[in-house]
C-alpha cells in the first residue's frame, strides 16, 4: 500500500520558511531533522519534519539555543505523550522569562541614564546660549 502522506522537498520547505536549503541540511546534520530518502537519494520531508522546523524557529524566536531545542524534540521522541517535553519546555521557558525580565530591567536602566544625560546636555546647551547673549 502506497502512503498518501503529504511530502515536501528540501526546496519546498526552504521556500515555505524563507530559509536556505543549507540551513535545512545543517539541521539534519546536527540531528534536529531526519528526512527519509528516495531511491535516488533525495530528501523526502514529511509533516513531522515541517512541524519540527516550525518548532525550531519558534524556539529560536524565544531565545532557545539549538541544544535546548534538540533536547525538547528528542524528549517527544522518547515520550510520545509529550509530558516530559512539556515539563522541559516549562523549565526552559521559565529560565527564558527570567532572562527577558533581566534584560528589560537593564534596558530600562540604560534608557533612564540616557534620558538624564540628554537633559544634562540640553541644560548645558541652554547655559552656553545664555552666556553668549
Amino acid at each position: 500500500m502506497v502512503s498518501k502522506e503529504k511530502t515536501y522537498s528540501i526546496s519546498d520547505l526552504a521556500l515555505q520558511f524563507d530559509i536556505s536549503t543549507r540551513t535545512i541540511r545543517y539541521y539534519e546534520e546536527i540531528g534536529l531533522l531526519a528526512p527519509k530518502r528516495s531511491n535516488n537519494g533525495r530528501r523526502i520531508f514529511t509533516r513531522k519534519e515541517k512541524t519540527r522546523l516550525q518548532l525550531i524557529f519558534r524556539g529560536k524566536k524565544y531565545g532557545f539555543n539549538l541544544e535546548e531545542i534538540r533536547e525538547m524534540i528528542q524528549l517527544f521522541d522518547q515520550d510520545p505523550t509529550g509530558k516530559r517535553q512539556l515539563e522541559k519546555t516549562i523549565e526552559y521557558g521559565q529560565e527564558k522569562v527570567e532572562e527577558v525580565t533581566q534584560r528589560i530591567d537593564e534596558l530600562v536602566l540604560i534608557r533612564t541614564e540616557m534620558e538624564r544625560l540628554l537633559d544634562d546636555f540640553q541644560e548645558q546647551l541652554i547655559t552656553w546660549e545664555d552666556e553668549e547673549e
